[in-house]
């Protein structure tokens, strides 16, 4: 990520600051280029070469007459989504399966104090409750209670790929091919047994509960 002056240079490390730290939430929608200006006293252009830079790496999703959403905490590589794009909606879901329940099981042994509150915190906030740019909750791709079960694996590669899968995710979404098989409250009782799995510890349960979970979560089309 390469940014021109000064002003943008702060203006960016603000933006990661914000989102590296949880602030905005995976799927939210950031403040508006007027309010970024009023906030941080800085002009239009070094708002927008800001956000152009972290749009660049999939951190960040402009929306053309919505608003700006936080994608990542990371960047995604453009590469790794391309050729995730091959694939079938099963390959890309089976894949998805495989690094959660892998990020699932190193969470429960890794897992810090603060990493636990912060997934609470993501619940009780009813997961980036802000407005959502694909209408009905049947159209939301995996959020920041899931980014940070996989964070608190530990393992900065298997992070790494899950950006990749999600992005790829969000685009089945928004096509159609792929759909959520249960509403958004069988997804919180699926995510609290998780979170309940990961605080005791228990490899086993957190295994259990997050195949439960992604098993009867995304589905192709038609299957749902």
């Amino acid at each position: 990520m390469q940014v021109g002056s000064d002003r943008a240079r702060r203006t960016l490390a603000y933006l990661r600051q914000k989102i590296s730290s949880g602030e905005w939430p995976i799927n939210s929608k950031i403040p508006t280029e007027p309010e970024l200006m009023r906030l941080l006293g800085v002009g239009k252009t070094t708002v927008r070469e800001a956000v152009r830079s972290l749009a660049s790496v999939g951190i960040l999703e402009p929306m053309p007459g919505i608003g700006t959403f936080v994608r990542s905490r990371m960047p995604v590589s453009s590469v790794l989504i391309e050729y995730m794009s091959e694939f079938g909606m099963p390959d890309l879901l089976g894949y998805r399966r495989a690094l959660e329940l892998e990020a699932a099981q190193q969470a429960a042994r890794n897992r810090t104090d603060e990493q636990l509150a912060a997934m609470r915190e993501a619940l009780q906030s009813g997961d980036a409750p802000v407005e959502q740019p694909f209408g009905p909750d049947r159209r939301k791709a995996p959020g920041q209670f899931h980014f940070l079960v996989v964070e608190a694996s530990g393992n900065k590669l298997l992070a790494s790929l899950y950006a990749g899968v999600v992005t790829a995710l969000r685009r089945a979404l928004l096509a159609g091919t792929v759909v959520h098989a249960t509403d958004a409250e069988a997804r919180l009782s699926d995510h609290l047994a998780l979170l309940a799995a990961l605080e005791a510890g228990d490899v086993a349960a957190a295994a259990h509960a997050m195949a439960q979970h992604i098993d009867r979560d995304l589905v192709p089309a038609g299957q749902a």
